[in-house]
Parts: structure tokens; C-alpha cells; sequence
């Protein structure tokens, strides 16, 4: 009976985690600047990128983007193995 309630509740906070970290995953894909300048224009990513290149800020959100990319992945791999 433990066991079945650990495992539930395991389950849940996985599956909350692998929700959150895809939003935020979402939100941060559509931050990044493409061809057309994104939704980063909006809060001023693109203010210094033209003269200097890769800005800090953008190379922050390419880092914070990779870690939330991973995180999904792993959550990704441990619903597999708890479902199978």
C-alpha cells in the first residue's frame, strides 16, 4: 500500500516538473531571435546585436534554454521508465 502511494506520488511530481519545464521550454524557444527577430525584439535583445555579435543576454537565454532542454529530456526518460 506504501509502495503504490510513493510511486503515485513520484509520478505526479515527475509529470508536474515534465509539464512546467515544457512551458518554460516553449517560452524560451520563442524568446530566441531567428531571421525575423522573435519575441526577443520585444524586451530589447536585440539593442547591441548587430554591432556586437552574440550579446550576454542572448548567450545566457542559449544556456538556459540548453539546461531546460536537458531537464525535459531527462523527465522525458524517467516517465518511459516508470511507465513501463
Amino acid at each position: 500500500m506504501l509502495a503504490a502511494i510513493a510511486f503515485t506520488s513520484l509520478l505526479f511530481w515527475v509529470g508536474l516538473v515534465h509539464v512546467l519545464d515544457g512551458l518554460l521550454l516553449i517560452f524560451l524557444i520563442l524568446l530566441h531571435s531567428g531571421k525575423g527577430g522573435g519575441l526577443s525584439d520585444m524586451f530589447g535583445g536585440s539593442i547591441g546585436a548587430t554591432a556586437a555579435g552574440s550579446t550576454v543576454v542572448e548567450r545566457n537565454l542559449d544556456r538556459i534554454t540548453l539546461i531546460t532542454a536537458l531537464i525535459f529530456s531527462f523527465t522525458t526518460v524517467v516517465f518511459a521508465l516508470l511507465l513501463s
